[in-house]
């Protein structure tokens, strides 16, 4: 399974975009995750609502749903996953890859047991640190945006060795400054998925917003 995990890592590294999919309409899932593909995206999180614990079984079949319908175009994971309850419900809706807001050792343990690729979310070094001996494949730096670039140059030179991501408040304004200062990637919630951009039948604000930023970060 660690081949596997790697690859993904890999492709993750060369595409850099990760899609973040929030509180959508069930029926919008699918059109959005065409959308992305159309305009270069391939990989995709479906993020777990914490608020109402009642929807995730919902979601788990969104992401199963998800997985079997774009097999071999988009890579499917879960985000907002905080216990390894979620984690195991993902994993068996056929979720490839873990995100978290949080460093929880659990919960990267049993993500990487499972065969899972996992990111979860730090803001210090400390917790970069600390998600990175306990297994992870890459740390999600949150809130990004509000940290700045400017952050991530400086915690690079020590902690060159650890994959980030920046999450959180990016967008096609700073997502190119946050590669250009050693991220391997970025993952961009509602400025590419938020409901106003899934008016209409062909999607083309989401499919141009999309080639848009994979243009700009080289993925």
């Amino acid at each position: 399974m660690g081949g596997v995990v790697e690859q993904t890592a890999k492709e993750l590294q060369m595409h850099k975009v990760i899609a973040i999919a929030r509180g959508l309409r069930d029926r919008d899932y699918a059109r959005l995750a065409d959308a992305l593909f159309r305009g270069g995206v391939r990989f995709l999180e479906c993020t777990f609502d914490q608020a109402h614990p009642e929807s995730h079984g919902g979601l788990a079949r969104i992401l199963s749903s998800l997985s079997d319908g774009f097999a071999g175009r988009l890579t499917i994971g879960a985000g907002t996953v905080t216990t390894t309850a979620l984690v195991e419900l993902a994993a068996g809706a056929g979720a490839k890859f873990i995100v978290s807001p949080d460093s929880n050792e659990a919960v990267i343990r049993r993500t990487k047991e499972m065969g899972l690729l996992s990111i979860p979310g730090a803001a210090t070094p400390t917790e970069i640190l600390a998600a990175h001996r306990w297994g992870a494949d890459f740390v999600k730096v949150f809130p990004a945006g509000e940290l700045g670039a400017g952050y991530i140059k400086a915690i690079r030179s020590p902690l060159n060795h650890v994959r980030l991501l920046a999450v959180g408040g990016i967008d096609e304004g700073n997502c190119r400054a946050f590669t250009d200062a050693g991220c391997a990637g970025v993952g961009i919630g509602g400025r590419l998925t938020n409901a106003g951009l899934l008016q209409g039948e062909d999607l083309g604000g989401v499919v141009s917003l999309a080639k848009q930023i994979v243009a700009l970060v080289g993925g």
